[in-house]
């Protein structure tokens, strides 16, 4: 099972792509938040999935948690507070696929997450636990999020982390950086956007990027760069994953889907950190194959989930 642990949203998507939220009339609901579009993504390739987090005690909650369970989703650890509102993001697309978000997301649920939500023995169950990041913006919250780091690692599980910064939600972005460097250090797999590595790692390209995060002892650090595909180092070398090209509607959730799919290849193939650390290189260039892969298929419709391919569709490793 690939636990994942962050924040669950509601996305509005707008009637068309171009359309700006001032002149949009008709919205479709979606479920959304990166963690929660992985576990989705994961449990559509048939690997275990289970969301940790919190969710309003709302009308927004309710759907979330029913669209996760109805995915496959194990949402045995979903809280539902009457303490604050689901968070909202009304999502723009432009012409080319390209999106920029509006969030309503004032005293969030999703930001109340605390360390009484870490079961340590139900996550030292699991074979990996997956990071975000949007959900810690309180002290509690990120203490929740060592204990389970603390847990998974005492337990010999891989811990993987994707930050999809938001730094306009960080009324101090160097909160989130001082996070950063005490968070991502030692674990299996970190993930950066093109447009990350810069703020993340204060290295002006990709290869020095993927070296610095490996200096301080993550196993696999991978950047995505878009229709580029993939880039990863392992165990000194790069890797690189080409992208299936496909015409680009709406590339909201594309690293989500590709977390989802490195994440579905390495369950399937190892149980423990070790054996993740051990594995061969063929094994690290299709775990990047399969996330572009995913990942390109999550940008040819509207929304983060809609294109999620189910196991059928898809080669996966293990």
């Amino acid at each position: 099972m690939v636990v994942c642990m962050g924040e669950a949203l509601v996305d509005f998507l707008p009637e068309r792509p171009g359309a700006r939220v001032r002149d949009t009339v008709t919205w479709t609901r979606c479920s959304g938040g990166s963690p929660a579009n992985v576990a989705v993504g994961l449990a559509r390739l048939e690997a275990p999935a289970a969301f940790l987090g919190v969710v309003g005690e709302d009308e927004f909650g309710h759907f979330l948690k029913g669209a996760l369970a109805g995915e496959g989703v194990d949402v045995s650890r979903l809280r539902q507070t009457r303490e604050g509102k689901t968070g909202l993001v009304f999502i723009s697309v432009d012409g080319e696929g390209n999106r920029s978000f509006s969030f309503h997301r004032t005293r969030s649920a999703e930001s109340l997450l605390g360390p009484a939500d870490v079961d340590g023995a139900w996550l030292s169950a699991a074979r990996v636990l997956h990071l975000g990041t949007n959900s810690l913006l309180l002290f509690e919250a990120q203490q929740a999020a060592f204990a389970a780091v603390g847990h998974a690692r005492a337990a010999g599980r891989c811990v993987t982390a994707d930050p999809n910064l938001r730094l306009h939600a960080w009324p101090d972005p160097g909160v989130l950086r001082g996070l950063l460097d005490r968070l991502l250090p030692g674990l299996d797999v970190v993930k950066l956007a093109e447009d990350e590595y810069r703020w993340v790692t204060g290295e002006d390209t990709p290869e020095r990027a993927l070296r610095g995060l490996a200096e301080k002892g993550v196993a696999l650090p991978v950047i995505t760069l878009g229709p580029a595909g993939a880039l990863g180092l392992w165990q000194g070398r790069l890797v690189r994953a080409q992208a299936p090209q496909v015409q680009a509607v709406d590339t909201t959730g594309a690293g989500d889907g590709f977390m989802a799919g490195l994440l579905a290849g390495l369950s399937r193939s190892f149980e423990t950190s070790a054996q993740f650390r051990a594995a061969s290189s063929g094994w690290v260039e299709a775990w990047l194959a399969a996330g572009c892969e995913v990942g390109s298929r999550v940008c040819t419709r509207m929304g983060a989930v809609a294109a999620l391919p189910h196991a059928a569709d898809v080669t996966l490793p293990g």
